[in-house]
């Protein structure tokens, strides 16, 4: 059986999109497949009890030192976007509806989204800004919205969400590598050292 990891990512977690960027290459290094695992981070704090670290004051303050040193660690361009907090309930249907369908408008489209969050700094919020960033790679939005609003795209988000709970998931990025559990970027070369 060859190796995976599997990736449980939020289009709102920063660290998520630190961590989008480095799992490819460890996956390549070490001859792996990437599980994409699109979850709804606010789901998951709703039933784990857990709380985004923007609502914990002092964590809050120090989380752009934090991110920024994470950044330039990784080489990775990154700015917190100053719409937060964003809604990635719609995003994150986009995601599942794409990988449900095709998937190569499905690594398209997270692509899109990360970089108009944390780089171009995009208020995803705005449905106008969303059909903006997917026009400009190569997206209809009209069929991504159509997809979005797909009873079957919302129940499948919801049970992915509930399996990552399930599984022991509370925060993103979270990874398996089979059934050990990964919290973190800053956990990445265990992940490394699981595949290897």
């Amino acid at each position: 059986m060859s190796k995976q990891v599997e990736f449980y990512y939020d289009f709102g977690s920063p660290y998520s999109y630190l961590a989008f960027h480095q799992l490819p290459k460890i996956a390549a290094k070490q001859g792996a497949t990437i599980i994409w695992k699109p979850m709804l981070l606010g789901g998951v704090f709703q039933a784990t009890g857990n709380h985004s670290p923007v609502e914990v004051p002092l964590k809050g303050k120090h989380l752009g030192t934090d991110l920024r040193r994470w950044a330039a660690y990784f080489n990775v361009n990154f700015t917190m976007n100053p719409h937060f907090p964003i809604n990635t309930l719609p995003l994150m249907r986009g995601a599942t509806a794409l990988q449900m369908r095709d998937e190569a408008q499905f690594h398209r489209y997270n692509a899109a989204v990360y970089v108009a969050m944390f780089e171009q700094l995009r208020n995803m919020n705005q449905p106008d800004e969303i059909a903006a960033v997917l026009r400009a790679a190569d997206l209809d939005p009209l069929a991504v919205l159509a997809m979005i609003n797909d009873q079957a795209v919302k129940d499948k988000l919801k049970s992915d969400t509930a399996e990552a709970v399930a599984r022991g998931v509370f925060g993103a990025p979270t990874f398996f590598v089979g059934d050990e559990m990964f919290w973190g970027q800053d956990r990445l070369h265990f992940v490394e050292q699981a595949l290897a």
